[in-house]
């Protein structure tokens, strides 16, 4: 077994003198929240995506929520999603009061399956919110005949996909643009592409949603005189329906402005890292690289490599013996305690997510990766596969 070597994590924030200089400028202004730099981050985010609208949020969770509230999703109701992702895609729906539905995963993306969503319609389905999972893009233009088809509400999980892209007859849309979806949503946390330390974005391209999505996020509160009830004078203000405070800071969009200056660049070096991968990994008949959707372009928030035949965890301990921070992406929604008991889910009820989750392990991938990094990555695995 190789000796102990530099310790790799599977994500990291990538953060330059640049970006310490933009929230430094705003500590020194007078405004640290509720300021001008909020506006600057979003309309810089939607002109990014291509939509007309963004709403900045306090984290990727607070986006999901809102999404789910601006949807109309609520008691009765029933919302389709993915069993492998992280758990707040489910929890939005319960916030709402809605049911959580999950259909399976695509064999080779592993991103939710259309024919599987088909399956779980029924009269109660509200909604859908397909996860772009690891940056692989859904197959939104399917989804999207699927949703209008059955009057449908969809909520992009772009989680971990902004900068990710997919082509459809010739043209290019980027995740965000919510060309063929009502709302999708982002996630700044330090792992993912770009951050703000915490933070989260709402795309859309409808005015009314847009107007409900900035009532939610302060409260539900209301100053804008034309929408008041009345107006006793230019302090009024009226809290017209139960809102949150979701806001995020000055502090924080100044971070996502300069990181998105150099979020292609981040995308780019993170599509090199994957081809290394993908290319060492792919002559080796136990080991399972992931695939892309035709016309799809991840933008590699994780890679997921498959082990078979091999005892995961007794590969995962010798990766993490060998200074890598792997991790597994995720353990499945129908196999937490919460979902299966409240929801009356069965272990085998998702084959093909229980496949994915039984093998799989994601290895370390992110911008600052040196190539001396890649190739520690790459000779651990080599290693590990040799002796297992």
């Amino acid at each position: 077994m190789m000796g102990k070597k530099k310790f790799i994590p599977y994500g990291r924030q990538s953060i330059s003198e640049e970006d310490i200089q933009a929230v430094v400028d705003v500590l020194r202004s007078d405004r640290l929240t509720q300021g001008p730099v909020v506006e600057q981050f979003e309309r810089a985010v939607a002109e990014y995506c291509g939509a007309k609208y963004a709403v900045a949020v306090s984290n990727g969770t607070a986006a999901l929520h809102l999404a789910a509230l601006a949807a109309g999703f609520e008691e009765g109701d029933e919302v389709i999603t993915s069993p492998i992702t992280f758990v707040a895609s489910a929890n939005c729906i319960v916030y709402s009061g809605a049911t959580p539905v999950f259909a399976d995963i695509d064999r080779n993306t592993y991103c939710i399956d259309p024919e599987q969503i088909k399956r779980k319609i029924t009269s109660k389905t509200k909604g859908l919110i397909p996860v772009h999972f690891a940056g692989q893009p859904c197959d939104m233009v399917e989804i999207s005949t699927i949703s209008k088809r059955n009057n449908l509400i969809v909520i992009e999980d772009a989680a971990h996909a902004i900068g990710a892209s997919y082509e459809v007859d010739g043209r290019t849309y980027k995740v965000g643009c919510c060309a063929h979806s009502d709302m999708a949503i982002f996630s700044f946390h330090p792992v993912k592409h770009l951050t703000t330390g915490e933070g989260g974005m709402i795309t859309t391209n409808s005015p009314e949603l847009y107007e409900r999505l900035c009532l939610l996020r302060t409260h539900g509160i209301i100053k804008d005189p034309k929408r008041l009830g009345r107006n006793d004078g230019p302090w009024y203000y009226e809290q017209q329906e139960l809102g949150f405070n979701y806001r995020i800071t000055d502090i924080q969009c100044a971070l996502g402005l300069s990181q998105l200056k150099r979020l292609d660049e981040f995308v780019g070096r993170r599509r090199q890292i994957v081809k290394k991968y993908n290319d060492a990994f792919s002559e080796c008949d136990t080991l399972i690289v992931p695939q892309q959707r035709a016309g799809a372009n991840s933008s590699w928030h994780l890679y997921m490599l498959g082990f078979q035949s091999f005892d995961r965890r007794v590969v995962f301990e010798a990766l993490r013996e060998c200074g890598l921070g792997v991790n597994v992406h995720y353990i499945p929604l129908h196999l937490q305690p919460f979902y299966a008991d409240n929801f009356n889910l069965s272990v085998g009820d998702y084959p093909e997510a229980n496949k994915y989750y039984s093998r799989v392990i994601t290895l370390p991938l992110y911008p600052s990766m040196t190539d001396k990094d890649v190739q520690q990555v790459l000779n651990a695995v080599h290693e590990v596969v040799e002796n297992n």
